[in-house]
């Protein structure tokens, strides 16, 4: 297989662009760094595209790695010929080489096996040549000793052996397998259809394979897991026979013993592993595809805008346990901490309000974000009534607290917070949620951020892997503050380890802050190689370059300053229109840079020090609510994306649950996933189309409401 001509067709891009790609990451590159710095050799493919295309390349490496081994294993059984490894080698899938190396992989005790043992193969091989005297032939193999009791007995056990091969040859069972892919029917019983479980959508349900949604899998899965659900796939059988019968016709005609073995070899040996495959195949994609979502939701949530220079009373609601309040100041230092029980069953409403309003006007509170867990509407509610009664203006808003219990009670919270109750931390999340997410973010287990859907039936290493990826693809777009990041922060910094991280803030705390990233060279284990993937992303405010301060990475500064001197300015005098009027062709070849660095430089001399998440929705801030029993049908409201999955995304407008909006009223033009016009953190406007009390269910409309 040649790699580079089937990443070329894979991913579009020219020869040159998947060389010098394929080139950089077996270099040890990271994939921000050659997203943001090597574009160039890149052709400026994304972030996105690059760690598909390395996960697209590690695969098709092992693919051939593979292909190696098998080849040597079957060679060293003598049974390797000219023909059969041309097949291997044009293999392009793993499932294809197993499919080739099946019939010559050790198998344990079979039917056959035990047959071959007491020295059935030549009658089997007789019975697939087409001989006629079968059962006189048959006689000669009884034998006590291999307990071969009757000619019957010896019949047996050939088209034991026949169907074993049968069930070993490829192209029977790749065909079959995208035969049932295509016509094959996906069923889903009760094991007790008395009994009631959220799984009764399913008790009954058929669906074409080809047609079944990814979180119908999932979901499908789940229930045969919890015991409530029988699954088969059911596989056009009688087409399969026909298949292989014509296979094995010798003369157009297919011996009786022939077509015994046949039957048996399809339902006793290829249908269930197809079964199994076919399975397996569809979970793999429905997991593929849950684990992307999980990703496009995160990455929202984590660049959400930090609110700067406030400073916060934070809630972590609760009923029986109390509300846990933390006052942070601008920094997100913690101030003070408190519990009030405003909810049931202590319901001591007037004395938990005194509690919040000497708190707010103590230190002069700006805006209360509330976790949006349990007693969450119930905990809004008695904020709202309660700031009504100071003049001072307050808001409030609602944050997502997924993960916060998880992040309280790991060993980084109590070792920034060791004197502060387990309890308190996760309200202290919280209020530095909305004064910076990114930051407090990367503290979570990214999987604990509960912005998916079936999360724990997932491959968590893939899972965990994914994330990763997009915590470091946001992290590094974003850049960090040298002088201030945490370790939490920094280790997703390109190229920088935990250990290594650690080693910056040690450095940091011994001989004070950064003034220059030339500084990094001589943190300890911060070599070269790492200097050069990591410097860019880390910014100094107020260092001796001004140019620390942008995403102008060190080996561009010449570049830089030339430019500047070029057009007769400094860093911290920029004109906009002078930068938008330089002629990047013949400046890039004067400079010795290529075009797309030279634009790098000239966004980032045009917005030194900018924040990208700035552009991105900012939250609601009210100081009114709204309960269920206000919602009549027609209103329109403003309301919060907090989840997208398959079938629509979940708003919050404010009242105790999220609302759902189906994907057929997300918008007026045709769209084959929310996500399409949809992510997490998006403030739209809905229409509220139906409300259940009962239920506490509300549906919403995004393109009614246009």
């Amino acid at each position: 297989m040649d790699l580079i001509k089937v990443l070329q067709d894979e991913f579009e891009i020219s020869k040159g662009q998947v060389e010098n790609t394929v080139k950089l990451i077996d270099e040890g590159n990271t994939i921000p760094f050659i997203a943001r710095y090597r574009k160039e050799m890149t052709g400026g493919l994304s972030d996105i595209v690059l760690r598909q295309f390395g996960e697209r390349l590690s695969y098709i490496k092992n693919l051939e790695g593979r292909k190696e081994e098998v080849i040597r294993l079957i060679g060293e059984q003598g049974k390797l010929d000219e023909n059969l490894k041309d097949k291997i080698i044009r293999a392009n899938t793993l499932q294809k080489v197993e499919d080739f190396y099946r019939p010559f992989r050790q198998k344990k005790s079979t039917r056959a096996s035990k047959a071959k043992e007491r020295g059935l193969e030549p009658l089997a091989d007789a019975i697939m040549d087409g001989r006629e005297d079968i059962e006189s032939y048959a006689m000669s193999f009884i034998n006590a000793e291999n307990e071969v009791g009757s000619a019957q007995d010896a019949i047996q056990g050939a088209k034991d052996i026949i169907a074993e091969v049968i069930s070993d040859k490829p192209e029977y069972r790749e065909w079959i397998r995208k035969a049932s892919m295509r016509e094959g029917i996906l069923s889903s019983r009760a094991a007790n259809s008395e009994e009631k479980s959220v799984y009764e959508n399913y008790y009954e349900y058929e669906e074409p394979v080809s047609k079944v949604a990814d979180h119908r899998i999932l979901a499908i899965n789940r229930g045969e897991k919890e015991k409530f659900l029988k699954i088969k796939v059911l596989m056009p059988d009688d087409k399969a026979l026909e298949y292989i019968k014509k296979g094995e016709a010798i003369e157009g005609k297919v011996f009786q013993q022939v077509e015994d073995a046949i039957e048996d070899a399809y339902k006793r040996l290829i249908q269930p592993s197809i079964e199994r495959e076919i399975r397996s195949s569809l979970t793999e994609r429905a997991q593929e595809n849950a684990i992307e979502i999980f990703a496009k939701n995160m990455s929202p949530l984590i660049m959400a805008p930090p609110v700067r220079g406030v400073r916060v009373l934070a809630i972590d609601p609760s009923f029986r346990t109390g509300c846990k309040l933390a006052v942070l100041d601008e920094t997100g230092k913690l101030l003070e901490y408190a519990t009030i029980y405003p909810n049931e069953p202590k319901n001591e409403t007037q004395k938990s309000k005194e509690v919040l309003l000497k708190l707010i006007q103590k230190y002069d509170i700006d805006i209360i974000p509330i976790g949006n867990g349990t007693a969450s509407r119930e905990t809004e509610s008695f904020v709202a009534e309660s700031i009504k009664e100071i003049e001072k203006k307050v808001c409030y808003t609602i944050v997502s607290e997924a993960g916060a219990s998880v992040y309280s009670a790991s060993k980084l919270a109590s070792e920034e917070y060791p004197d502060v109750d387990v309890s308190i931390r996760g309200a202290i999340s919280i209020g530095r949620r909305l004064q910076d997410p990114m930051a407090e973010l990367v503290k979570i287990d990214p999987k604990s951020i509960g912005v998916g859907q079936y999360q724990h039936d997932l491959n968590q290493k893939r899972l965990d892997e994914t994330l990763a990826g997009v915590v470091e693809d946001c992290v590094n777009a974003v850049g960090v503050d040298l002088n201030t990041a945490t370790v939490s922060l920094l280790k997703y910094i390109a190229g920088i380890s935990e250990s290594i991280a650690k080693n910056i803030v040690a450095y940091r705390e011994e001989n004070g802050k950064f003034n220059s990233r030339k500084q990094l060279k001589k943190v300890k284990r911060l070599g070269g190689k790492t200097f050069e993937q990591c410097a860019g992303f880390l910014r100094i405010c107020d260092g001796e370059n001004p140019l620390d301060n942008t995403s102008v990475h060190p080996e561009s500064y010449e570049a830089a300053a030339s430019l500047l001197g070029m057009i007769g300015m400094s860093i911290g005098d920029m004109d906009r229109k002078t930068l938008d009027a330089v002629d990047i062709e013949n400046t890039a070849k004067e400079l010795g840079v290529g075009e797309m660095t030279l634009r790098d430089i000239i966004d980032e001399l045009k917005k030194p020090g900018r924040d990208i998440r700035d552009e991105m929705p900012k939250p609601i801030f009210k100081s009114d609510v709204l309960k269920l029993e206000d919602l009549k049908e027609e209103m329109i409201l403003s309301g919060t994306v907090r989840n997208v999955v398959d079938f629509g995304a979940f708003v919050d407008i404010g009242v105790k649950n999220d609302g759902l909006v189906h994907i057929s009223q997300i918008s007026n033009r045709f769209i084959k996933h929310p996500m399409e016009v949809l992510s997490v953190g998006d403030v739209v406007s809905v229409k509220v189309i139906s409300v259940d009390l009962e239920r506490g269910k509300v549906s919403l409309s995004i393109k009614q409401a246009k």
